[in-house]
């Protein structure tokens, strides 16, 4: 399933893109054409979490950071980020996730299965030019454009069903009531799936966090699929062992007390 799962990304960007006065703006600065590169460079690395970067700590600041993932000079990406914070293309409301602001409408992304249907699709429409089927070429586009719909409609619901498995988990777990249709939602697990994590990770996740939060008034509100499922704690929460206390708790239950 994890296979199947796996989801391409690209950016969408519209033909009057370097036309916008905040780029051009940009493109004005002093070294300009590299603070362009590393924007771009930024929204790339963000795709798979819809325009979020996170600061995880690990370097003295986000520019540090960001340095290590897209290879660029920290002081020309700290250049970077002071311009998008002042235009508003990015935002942060506690200095933990920033939020790209155009990416989320530039995004685009299919599945491997859509992948390979949209492939097939198109090797099938090349071999009709050069064949001389006496069946109509309508006839095949037909029989052709069903298969793939078969295809896409099942694969849309296995999705559908992983979606449904994480959240229904986590709201069971956490008294929440998240919606496994929230498309950021969606984007998030996907990314997880394409990382080749598994649904029982998921759960491991949910469980280990719902343990040392749950009754923290102050992290409880952490409890959300944009903190548990994001890019760069997930593999962290993953290798967290539950608390014994919980093991302890889980034996007293099955014993009855």
């Amino acid at each position: 399933m994890v296979t199947e799962n796996r989801r391409y990304y690209w950016l969408q960007l519209k033909d009057d893109f370097f036309n916008s006065k905040e780029m051009k703006l940009m493109r004005k600065l002093p070294g300009g054409e590299e603070i362009t590169i590393i924007y771009l460079k930024m929204m790339l690395a963000s795709l798979a979490e819809q325009g979020k970067l996170y600061f995880e700590g690990l370097a003295e600041d986000l520019a540090e950071e960001l340095s290590l993932l897209i290879d660029e000079d920290p002081e020309a990406i700290r250049l970077t980020l002071m311009f998008l914070t002042k235009k508003k293309l990015l935002t942060t409301s506690d200095n933990y996730q920033f939020n790209l602001e155009q990416v989320p409408e530039m995004v685009g992304s299919e599945t491997a299965s859509t992948r390979r249907s949209r492939k097939h699709r198109e090797n099938q429409k090349a071999l009709q030019c050069n064949t001389t089927a006496t069946k109509g070429n309508g006839d095949i586009d037909i029989d052709i454009d069903k298969d793939i719909d078969i295809d896409i409609d099942k694969e849309q619901k296995a999705q559908s069903d992983v979606y449904d498995e994480i959240i229904k988990y986590l709201n069971d777990k956490t008294g929440s009531h998240f919606k496994p249709t929230s498309k950021s939602t969606q984007r998030l697990i996907n990314g997880r799936l394409s990382e080749n994590y598994s649904i029982d990770d998921f759960k491991h996740v949910i469980d280990v966090k719902t343990l040392e939060w749950k009754n923290d008034s102050k992290m409880s509100k952490y409890l959300t699929p944009d903190t548990l499922f994001n890019a760069s704690k997930f593999e962290k929460y993953l290798n967290q062992k539950i608390p014994s206390i919980a093991s302890s708790q889980q034996q007293d239950e099955r014993l009855g007390f």
